[in-house]
């Protein structure tokens, strides 16, 4: 009863659900990109549990994020890793391999995807989650649970999209891309020479968005020339 009572849990909860929404965008944009090529029951599995187990690796990021933060090129590579997956992403979705294994297969692929990117643009982002938990673990846990569902709501809509509309997996992936430049300068060695929100971060952020779209679209390029009959 005094936890429910607490006004400052209350404030700290809001911060926390609050944050999740406004970072949820990209995350559930990442979902929606593993999750496309793959059949109806296998998206609902691939989306719920890449969703939670992220949140549950969102959680113990999240304790030792300061730390993290400090690591001399951890946030370069998780940049350049988030690259890959924005142009294996832009690439996948035209194999035609129905069988079961295959099928399974491309489940567990999609759900590695999730995690491995959510926990990538998730580095910087915890550590706002962090500072509204204010050490209550208790609060960081229900904080981040309620997201699980707009989390889920999010890409379910936007496999909806892009479903309909094949040019918001293009932009799917720029968004990546974006991201993964953003967090390639921001990294501790790298951010003292291009600090936040300068023309350099910006001009990082628009060249990874660039670098994935083009380079997913090579690939595909050349993945349809193969499969052509010559």
């Amino acid at each position: 009863m005094e936890l429910l009572s607490n006004q400052a849990f209350w404030i700290g909860l809001a911060q926390i659900i609050w944050i999740n929404i406004i970072l949820s965008g990209d995350n559930a944009v990442v979902i929606a990109l593993a999750a496309r090529s793959l059949e109806p029951r296998q998206q609902k599995q691939a989306i719920f549990w890449g969703t939670a187990a992220a949140v549950v690796l969102r959680v113990a990021l999240t304790i030792v994020a300061v730390k993290l933060m400090q690591l001399p090129w951890l946030q370069l590579a998780g940049g350049v890793l988030l690259l890959w997956i924005g142009v294996q992403l832009l690439n996948e979705g035209d194999d035609e391999d129905s069988g079961e294994e295959a099928k399974q297969s491309g489940l567990m692929a999609a759900i590695r995807t999730i995690l491995v990117a959510d926990l990538v643009m998730s580095l910087d982002n915890v550590i706002g989650v962090a500072a509204a938990a204010n050490g209550n673990m208790a609060l960081l846990v229900l904080g981040l649970a309620i997201a699980i569902p707009i989390v889920i709501f999010g890409s379910t809509l936007m496999i909806k999209i892009m479903t309909r509309y094949p040019v918001i997996v293009t932009l799917g992936a720029a968004l990546i891309g974006w991201v993964g430049g953003e967090t390639i300068v921001s990294d501790k060695m790298i951010e003292p020479i291009v600090p936040h929100h300068s023309f350099g971060f910006y001009a990082a952020a628009v060249l990874g968005a660039v670098l994935v779209v083009a380079t997913g679209k090579y690939l595909q390029g050349r993945k349809a020339s193969s499969a052509t009959p010559a």
